[in-house]
């Protein structure tokens, strides 16, 4: 039995940005009363909320986001559960490979790491979430992995202005997902051997570092990964 979830943050007015990101609004713009129609509004950074980064991002001599294949950002996914840390903790290479173990059975497949951290979505410690080294991120590449997603706000930690995960992932013309929501369901359908595949789909923005994306799971059948 086939069976969608979403994986995305509500945009709304407010919502928590990456500190110095433009803030968001959305007001409305033309009502059915007076205008006949209704329309929004819409004020907000390609970085807000569920998005997608492409290598533009951190190089200006890498690819933009709609210079990369369409298939970066849909495929068979598989998530690395690391959960329970505290912190500011750093993501190891140690921590990722059961996940990666089975990412490399399928081909063109995505990697989400759960860290727990959409919990505190829209609070201070949202800002405090594990990140993953350098050296993770090239366990990641080694593995063929070109997509990685995050339910936290940064797959490096808030603040660094070098940003080394996504540069050794970006340097290979890859996509990264962030902000992420819901991973736990994804878990639990990964448990139950069940396959799952994600769509992360941007907006089509020319010469775009990145775009709001409508994170999306499917999950088949009870099949494994074969």
């Amino acid at each position: 039995m086939e069976s969608w979830l979403d994986l995305s943050v509500p945009v709304v007015t407010g919502m928590p940005v990456c500190p110095g990101d433009p803030q968001v609004e959305v007001e409305r713009a033309l009502r059915v009363a007076t205008d006949g129609v209704n329309v929004l509004s819409l004020h907000m950074g390609s970085q807000s909320g569920t998005h997608v980064d492409a290598p533009y991002h951190v190089n200006s001599a890498w690819p933009a986001l709609d210079e990369l294949p369409l298939e970066r950002f849909a495929g068979p996914a598989v998530v690395a559960d690391v959960r329970g840390l505290s912190a500011r903790t750093a993501i190891t290479p140690e921590l990722l490979a059961p996940a990666l173990s089975l990412l490399r059975l399928q081909p063109g497949a995505i990697l989400l790491v759960a860290t727990g951290w959409s919990a505190y979505w829209g609070t201070d410690a949202y800002l405090a979430h594990p990140w993953l080294t350098p050296e993770a991120m090239q366990t990641v590449v080694n593995a063929s992995v070109r997509t990685i997603g995050v339910d936290a706000l940064s797959v490096d930690p808030a603040g660094d202005p070098d940003l080394p995960a996504h540069r050794v992932l970006c340097s290979t013309s890859g996509v990264i997902a962030e902000n992420l929501t819901g991973l736990d369901r994804v878990l639990a359908a990964q448990r139950a051997g069940r396959p799952v595949e994600v769509f992360l789909f941007p907006l089509h923005l020319p010469g775009a570092d990145g775009a709001p994306v409508r994170a999306v799971a499917r999950v088949g059948g009870p099949a494994g990964y074969a």
